[in-house]
């Protein structure tokens, strides 16, 4: 995993974006926006995985595609991947396989491009804004892991007073 900051060019969102020079942010930057990440890897990575969805209480999980001919109407689906929004639950993502990009707001609402790739594990937390793309190999294939029933309802920004929205902010004292 490596993150920085975005370039905030509309340019084709599955190219890297970086700013230049290059700002990257570091992993206790991304904790304290309340962004957890692991690197699993192999065997004891599969054991680390069941040992943190034990302790997240992560009862539920399904493995989703995305690549064209692999995840129905594809391009409709990317496109609004990569609209800000929110959601109110955890968003999990473990990839298996490929790579892609989730983009979050920092606390001053700048955002960092979080690339991802095969054995990387992410929880952004509930009332986060956010996206996501795949890259421009336009192959990922992750594991949605879930608290409860999966469900995947995104709210679309502008959302600030939306109570998960006004907590997370309160977590994260700004």
């Amino acid at each position: 995993m490596r993150a920085y900051y975005y370039d905030n060019s509309f340019q084709d969102p599955r190219e890297a974006h970086e700013l230049l020079p290059s700002v990257p942010v570091s992993l206790e930057q991304l904790e304290k926006v309340g962004v957890l990440y692991w690197r699993l890897e192999g065997e004891e990575g599969r054991c680390q995985l069941e040992d943190i969805a034990t302790e997240r209480s992560y009862k539920n999980r399904d493995v989703v595609t995305i690549a064209p001919g692999k995840l129905p109407n594809y391009e409709e689906k990317i496109k609004t991947f990569f609209e800000e929004h929110l959601h109110e639950d955890e968003e999990i993502r473990y990839i298996l396989e490929g790579s892609g990009y989730f983009d979050i707001r920092d606390a001053e609402d700048k955002w960092v491009r979080i690339a991802m790739e095969a054995g990387d594990m992410i929880v952004l937390p509930a009332g986060i804004y956010h996206r996501f793309c795949s890259d421009t190999k336009n192959f990922i294939v992750a594991m949605r892991l879930f608290k409860e029933e999966p469900k995947w309802t995104a709210i679309n920004r502008p959302a600030d007073d939306n109570s998960y929205r006004v907590e997370y902010l309160k977590s994260i004292q700004v």
